[in-house]
């Protein structure tokens, strides 16, 4: 069963107003997701709900592509929930990401990784709730909105470098005119790259005041959040998150959690676990959510569990299941 709070998601009313303003009544909206047209005045909906309203939009829309691109640029900033308003009040591109990154842990069911490498910064979209298909028109709105907030922040036409999604995005040229690069899909990841010299524009929005007085009580907010998971819980999640870029050290999860890894492991050793066990769990809770999903091959859920082998993998996973991995796939994902 997954905690209350993965299950409750907040629906700006901006959201609503944007498809009004694209000629897509929400009554529509909500009547072909299957929903009570009092689903339009809830706060909060849950998982479900919400990816059905995504599904709705996109069937209404016609081709994803346009869905994405017209929603996203149509969207009023000030529509704007308080965690994402802080973003485009930042003092910088990068300073709106880093905000967006930590800030979406107020938003689930995604959330976001960001590494600087080079001269390119990439950004990847990973969902929180398993079991449940992300329908793909929100991956796309999730990324091009990132794209959007560099814009409108910087005043400039900024592009990407590339674009990565996990499944078919409709006109791919449509997407490729408007983030200004090379779109690939059936990539098996949903990821934004972006030009690492952008994130040092400054934001024309930039707000301080304003910022004085939002942060403080959104980080006491995502204090409050992050107080209603236990450390084993928020020490996997990070690790899930962390997964496709390797292995994930004990000194990088604390660092995010904002301690020591002495003190880590000595609030981990209070709760009567350890780093390791936390990371054999996590390890295997991910490789069955991901065998489990038939688009995937097995090397591809060795890497995204942070292993640089498939034979590791296969050892790994006799020891969790006593089977090997395709046989346990067989069984269990109705090949």
């Amino acid at each position: 069963m997954k905690p209350h709070y993965l299950d409750r998601v907040k629906m700006p009313a901006g959201f609503w107003e944007g498809l009004r303003q694209l000629g897509i009544a929400p009554h529509d909206v909500a009547r072909k997701a299957g929903l009570p047209l009092t689903i339009i005045s809830e706060p909060a909906v849950t998982t479900a709900q919400y990816y059905a309203i995504w599904e709705a939009y996109s069937s209404l829309a016609g081709d994803m592509a346009h869905g994405i691109i017209k929603l996203v640029t149509i969207y009023e900033t000030t529509q704007f929930p308080p965690p994402v308003m802080a973003t485009y009040h930042a003092r910088d591109y990068r300073d709106a990401l880093h905000r967006m990154v930590r800030y979406k842990q107020l938003c689930p069911p995604e959330s976001l990784r960001m590494q600087e490498d080079g001269e390119e910064c990439a950004i990847e979209l990973e969902w929180l709730v398993n079991g449940q298909s992300c329908p793909p028109l929100l991956v796309g709105i999730t990324l091009a909105f990132l794209l959007e907030l560099g814009r409108r922040g910087t005043g400039q036409h900024l592009t990407a470098s590339t674009i990565e999604f996990a499944q078919p995005m409709g006109d791919v040229q449509a997407l490729e005119a408007y983030f200004g690069c090379r779109v690939l899909t059936d990539a098996g990841r949903n990821r934004l790259t972006l030009h690492r010299k952008d994130l040092d524009r400054p934001f024309l929005t930039y707000n301080e005041e304003l910022l004085e007085i939002l942060t403080p009580a959104l980080d006491r907010t995502l204090h409050e959040h992050q107080g209603n998971r236990s450390l084993p819980e928020r020490v996997k999640w990070i690790m899930k998150r962390s997964f496709s870029g390797g292995r994930p050290d004990i000194q990088m999860v604390a660092k995010e959690l904002g301690m020591s890894d002495r003190t880590l492991q000595r609030r981990l050793t209070g709760e009567n676990t350890s780093f390791v066990h936390l990371l054999t769990e996590a390890r295997h809770e991910q490789a069955r959510m991901y065998l489990a999903d038939l688009s995937l091959d097995i090397k591809e859920v060795a890497f995204l569990i942070g292993y640089e082998d498939q034979n590791s993998f296969y050892r790994a996973f006799r020891i969790w299941e006593g089977d090997t991995p395709a046989h346990w796939r067989s069984e269990h994902a109705g090949v």
